[in-house]
This record gives C-alpha cells, structure tokens and sequence, in this order.
C-alpha cells in the first residue's frame, strides 16, 4: 500500500495539474467569470484531495482485503476512476448550486464537465503516477 506522505504527493499534485487545465474550460463553456471557476475549483480541489485520499485509502484496503494486493490493472482503473467520480459529484454539486445561486440540475451541468474532465484526467494521471512512483509489492 501506498504511504502517507505519498499519498499526500499524489493528491496535490493531482489537484494542482487539473486545476490548471480545467478552470478556463469550465469559465469558456458556462459564460463564467475565471474566479468564480477559481472559487469552485480550489473549494472543490480542498474537498477532493480530502476526497482523494480517503477513497484511495478505502479502495485500497477494500482491494487488499479482497485479492491480497493493492495493484490496479486496467479494468480497476476504469472501474475505480468512474466510482470515484460519482462520489465527487455527490458531494459537489450541492456546494456549486449554493455558490453560484443555481438549481441543483445547473449545478449538475456544471459539476458533469468537472467529472468527465477529471475522470479521463485521473484514468491519465494514475497510469503516469504508477509508473513514476511504483509500489514496492
């Protein structure tokens, strides 16, 4: 299993690469202000690196528990990358829609173009994390 401190690396780096790509796409798309999608980006990128570790911790044990071991192969990424970003959402779209004084079906608009964007990003982003920081299993 992956430690603590490398899993704190994992999450801000994740975080701060997607942010970077993501925050103009979203102002471009829904006629937003950059910092309104700043504001929504960093308050969500708070949630999700809290997110973040503790889903990949809960997975982790889950999968361990389960196969004796903590490697993904592709089907788990797809499989983990998609779970993933349902809970975000859920725990998102709620905040979006009482930031911006939206209903919770703009909101899910808003919040679907973060998901899509991010759970191809993290498919992408834990293939490259493996192989840069590989476990020692």
């Amino acid at each position: 299993m992956r430690t603590t401190p490398d899993r704190i690396r994992h999450a801000v780096s994740f975080e701060i690469i997607g942010l970077a790509l993501v925050m103009p796409l979203v102002a471009w798309l829904f006629g937003l202000a950059l910092q309104q999608t700043g504001v929504i980006g960093i308050g969500g990128s708070i949630i999700a690196m809290v997110w973040t570790y503790l889903f990949n911790y809960w997975f982790d044990l889950v999968l361990r528990h389960f196969t004796g071991r903590t490697h993904k192969g592709l089907v788990l990424r797809i499989f983990h990358a998609v779970l993933y970003e349902v809970g975000l959402v859920l725990i998102l779209m709620p905040a979006i829609a009482w930031y911006l004084g939206i209903t919770l079906w703009q909101a899910l608009s808003i919040d679907i173009v973060f998901a899509v964007f991010f759970m191809v990003y993290a498919f992408v982003f834990n293939l490259a994390y493996d192989r840069l920081f590989p476990l020692p299993e």
